[in-house]
């Protein structure tokens, strides 16, 4: 009979502690050895003749494990070559994508089996409408014709009518001739409003090129915009420029 233990976290065999350490689905640092050798030393003297066989079992798994726990309690000193270790991880990683692979496709079959499971229970309906609903129903190709179809297609594939934009007056001003106005405006006046600003506007365009002209301007530090309140008046506040402050590089927003 191979030797009985009785610890916190297992009691059985001994040869299958140290199994269950080996599969790591026992901790190894939960396990008092010194107990286990004690409690053995206390068997060994109620004996009264030393059994060699479970003397030699006990001793064999009893140093496996002090190796083991030596191992873990104490720093790894080997000399590994770095190729060596990183082609170990390389390995490591190759296994754990193909665990993680392997799952993802065991639980991909298993919803699969649910939703088949599920259908199982379903029956379709085999019989057709009921005669009082037959005539229910609108006929929907009432009225279609090879004709009717034939100008539908003609419809949705005639060529779109161009638009001649040549009575649309182009606008001139642009974002970087803006920049200028403003850098020549903005210091005296020292703070107004987007909308002071764009009051002489006639055109929507023209807003718009004045409003990327005060973000150029923002965008380098020039100015301080506020706004209060959503949809509210844009405030601008000059701040002033050194001699470092580039405005060659004006975005033109064009396209």
């Amino acid at each position: 009979m191979s030797y009985e233990v009785d610890t916190p976290v297992f009691a059985g065999p001994f040869d299958l502690l140290l199994h269950l350490i080996l599969q790591d689905e026992v901790d190894l640092y939960q396990v008092s050895l010194g107990g286990i050798i004690e409690a053995y030393l206390a068997e060994i003297q109620r004996m009264e003749g030393v059994n060699l066989a479970v003397a030699t079992e006990f001793l064999l798994i009893a140093a496996t494990l002090i190796e083991l726990k030596s191992r873990r309690l104490l720093p790894d000193t080997s000399d590994l070559d770095l190729e060596e270790e990183l082609a170990l991880w390389e390995e490591r990683d190759l296994l754990l994508a193909r665990l993680l692979e392997c799952k993802t496709f065991k639980d991909a079959s298993q919803a699969l089996k649910a939703l088949s499971n599920d259908a199982s229970l379903s029956f379709p309906r085999l019989v057709g409408m009921e005669e009082q609903f037959l005539g229910l129903m609108p006929d929907l190709l009432e009225g279609v014709t090879p004709k009717s179809i034939n100008q539908a297609y003609l419809r949705a594939t005639a060529p779109k009518p161009q638009l001649d934009l040549f009575h649309v007056t182009p606008v001139k001003l642009t974002v970087a001739e803006t920049v200028e106005s403003l850098i020549e405006e903005l210091p005296v006046l020292g703070k107004t409003t987007l909308k002071h600003l764009t009051k002489s506007s006639v055109d929507r365009v023209e807003v718009v090129i004045y409003f990327l002209a005060v973000l150029e301007l923002y965008k380098q530090g020039v100015v301080d915009l506020t706004q209060i309140k959503t949809f509210g008046d844009l405030t601008i506040s000059w701040l002033g420029f050194d001699e470092d402050t580039d405005f060659a590089n004006i975005n033109t927003y064009e396209g």
